[in-house]
């Protein structure tokens, strides 16, 4: 694991200096206020090691390495916006075969260890190795999932433009923040799924079910304008 240090300069006079609002964090008294403080963030068979300071309190330090923790594992695993340009296709031998797995950490955020690029995958009626998989900023555009059992499956932030969903079961699935732009839904179930934040610009929803779908009034006010939702699923969703 990469290393991490950090410097913080204090003033001798510590009558200025503010701390965040975090337990066992307070100012000090002029008399122990330390001149520099550095703290070594390591991996997990390098204790970590507080140097150059006469600092008496090790919540800063446990505050420090967590927010660059944080920060570190964030900026690994950008999630896709609509204007931005794909990475290029993984050259992993069983890249396909990841969707089996899924990804462990990402859940709602969308933060994942590695990028699961599941584009132009075929998962054609599989019936078992999809349900309840978490696929949280997967890129899945191009990707055929047609007539899958893909319920409680969890597709946060998940990018599917162009993907072909026909038939597939989504009951209880968490869709939130899903780019569908252009995907081909027809028949696809969303029996009490999550779908706010998610677009479905051009996509195909003829025969879609949405019995009990949990959707926001914005979001539900967008869906509404997709022409190709049928009569049946338009009173399901409360189009007016």
């Amino acid at each position: 694991m990469a290393t991490v240090s950090v410097s913080v300069s204090f003033s001798r006079n510590c009558s200025s200096l503010h701390l965040p609002s975090s337990p066992g964090l307070q100012r000090f008294p002029k008399e122990k206020c330390p001149s520099l403080l550095r703290i070594r963030c390591s991996g997990i068979d390098d204790r970590p090691r507080l140097q150059e300071s006469s600092f008496p309190f090790q919540n800063i330090k446990n505050v420090a390495c967590s927010l660059f923790a944080v920060w570190t594992v964030a900026a690994a695993s950008p999630v896709i916006a609509a204007n931005q340009r794909l990475p290029p296709l993984s050259t992993e031998p069983n890249r396909c075969e990841r969707a089996f797995v899924g990804n462990t950490i990402g859940q709602a955020n969308g933060v994942y260890d590695k990028a699961i690029d599941l584009r132009f995958c075929d998962y054609s009626n599989d019936k078992s190795n999809l349900k309840g998989k978490s696929l949280a900023a997967a890129l899945m555009s191009d990707a055929k999932f047609d007539g899958a059992d893909m319920s409680e499956v969890v597709m946060s932030k998940a990018y599917a433009v162009g993907a072909s969903f026909k038939g597939v079961d989504f009951s209880n699935a968490v869709l939130d923040r899903v780019n569908f732009e252009k995907a081909n839904l027809q028949g696809a179930v969303f029996k009490n799924t999550l779908l706010s934040g998610s677009v479905f610009g051009e996509a195909k929803l003829e025969d879609a079910v949405f019995e009990d779908t949990i959707i926001g009034y914005i979001d539900l006010q967008k869906l509404c304008t997709n022409t190709t939702i049928s009569d049946e699923g338009r009173i399901e969703l409360g189009c007016r």
